[in-house]
């Protein structure tokens, strides 16, 4: 039996977590998650991003790096919850250009990302959810985290925009882009189903998949 290391990737609230909850137990694959509520800089972060940014990312840049090799040395096919290239490309390059992290603090974490980022195997399959600032909003306070109450529009709207940049040049393996406004796969099986059968069907290329407000 082949083994796979599937990552679905995204910004924040579009629904990373719950698909790669829904996604092991459909598929019978190890998940692996973000370790955001672990993060001991994260509530400080969202409050003083400018005190917290670098230390934060550190964190997640290590944290990422001991699961991958957790992840690797497993046996059977595996989901990541985001990838160690998010971190790096989309949200600390964001903070850097708005300033949070300054130029010294960047070279030293750009250099040990790329330096280590060399040895990584990447993904079988990069799994990316897309959605508008609106129901990231939206998505974001059904769920209630305390310290995600300061994110604004702006901030996602700048993340949206990156995630695209970064998509549209990746080249390290095959990308499956879901459109996720109108779908909901924690509510219709059948949504599931068919992410399920792409993601199984499409591991070596590349494709988008809409849903339309219509579709139950």
């Amino acid at each position: 039996m082949q083994r796979y290391f599937v990552a679905v990737a995204g910004n924040i609230g579009v629904g990373k977590s719950s698909l790669t909850t829904l996604l092991a137990q459909r598929l019978g694959w190890e998940p692996f998650f973000e370790p955001v509520v672990e993060n001991p800089y994260l509530a400080d972060f969202y409050t003083n991003m400018s005190a917290w940014a670098f230390h934060s990312q550190i964190f997640f840049l290590s944290r990422r790096l001991h699961d991958y090799d957790a992840l690797m040395q497993h046996p059977t096919s595996v989901l990541q919850d985001r990838t160690v290239y998010e971190d790096a490309e989309i949200f600390a390059r964001n903070l850097y250009a708005r300033g949070y992290i300054n130029e010294r603090d960047w070279a030293s974490y750009w250099d040990l990302y790329t330096s280590l980022s060399l040895l990584l195997p990447p993904p079988n399959l990069v799994v990316y959810l897309q959605a508008s600032v609106s129901t990231l909003l939206s998505r974001i306070s059904l769920r209630g985290r305390d310290f995600e109450r300061n994110i604004t529009a702006d901030y996602l709207s700048q993340l949206n925009t990156l995630y695209d940049e970064w998509v549209s040049s990746f080249n390290l393996c095959p990308v499956l882009t879901i459109a996720t406004d109108d779908l909901d796969f924690v509510q219709y099986p059948h949504h599931l189903d068919i992410i399920t059968s792409r993601i199984e069907d499409r591991l070596r290329g590349k494709e988008i998949l809409n849903f339309t407000p219509n579709q139950p």
